[in-house]
């Protein structure tokens, strides 16, 4: 499996805070089946101030650390992206982490506020398309807006203007039952692009990704379990998407 949001990477957001930390969390995923993972570090300006050129160095350690441990997970550097104005600075300064593409257009993981879609989001998502950039909401079943009425989705979800990432934990009950329903309402409207953990750390916000898998099956059968966690990762990893 591929999990395509998480938070490993030691000592830059509220994830991973040390070396010794993230390498636990990755010998969790791999003991979880999860062979390649992105890591998307908050980039929240004001919050998480993070940026490519510093973000860059840490990667390359852990992923040192992760070979000299003889961990056998593949990783690759994304984020997790607050919309904001100085967020856009940074993507015009080249300095945005991105992962992949969809269409043929790099994938950005956005995160709303958890409590509302802002007013002006869809205007900010069609600029991002119009720049040649694919929005990828982040968790959208957890945000509570939604979570009163899942349709509030449709001008960002129609047709086909966002990806979105749900969380494996939100279909396993781990958020809640609002945010475990509101996930199944959005697969069941096609409005998923792929599950993943956003793993923190391992005891609240562990990478367990196969047991969401095992309901995903369940519910929607193997083929679609699998697009969820295997085949449409790896065509935004590998740009084909």
């Amino acid at each position: 499996m591929i999990d395509l949001h998480c938070h490993y990477l030691p000592g830059v957001d509220d994830g991973a805070a040390t070396m010794d930390e993230a390498l636990a969390l990755a010998r969790s995923a791999v003991a979880n089946g999860i062979r390649q993972a992105v890591l998307t570090p908050h980039v929240h300006p004001g919050v998480f101030d993070n940026k490519l050129s510093t973000l860059r160095p840490r990667y390359e350690a852990f992923r040192a650390a992760l070979e000299s441990h003889a961990i056998e997970l593949e990783v690759h550097l994304g984020s997790e992206v607050r919309l904001m104005v100085e967020s856009l600075e940074l993507l015009e300064s080249g300095e945005l982490p991105m992962y992949g593409a969809w269409e043929g257009q790099p994938v950005m993981l956005v995160e709303l506020p958890h409590e509302q879609i802002p007013v002006g989001t869809l205007n900010a998502m069609v600029s991002l398309r119009r720049r040649g950039i694919y929005p990828m909401l982040a968790h959208p079943e957890r945000n509570k807006a939604v979570m009163r009425d899942w349709t509030k989705l449709k001008p960002l979800m129609q047709e086909g203007l966002c990806l979105s990432q749900l969380t494996a934990g939100s279909i396993c009950g781990g958020f809640g039952a609002a945010a475990r329903q509101t996930a199944w309402r959005l697969l069941d409207n096609g409005w998923g692009t792929v599950v993943a953990t956003d793993a923190h750390n391992l005891r609240h916000r562990p990478p367990l990704l196969r047991q969401a898998g095992e309901a995903l099956e369940r519910r929607y059968g193997r083929p679609a379990a699998q697009r969820l966690m295997q085949e449409n990762p790896a065509r935004i990893i590998e740009g084909n998407g």
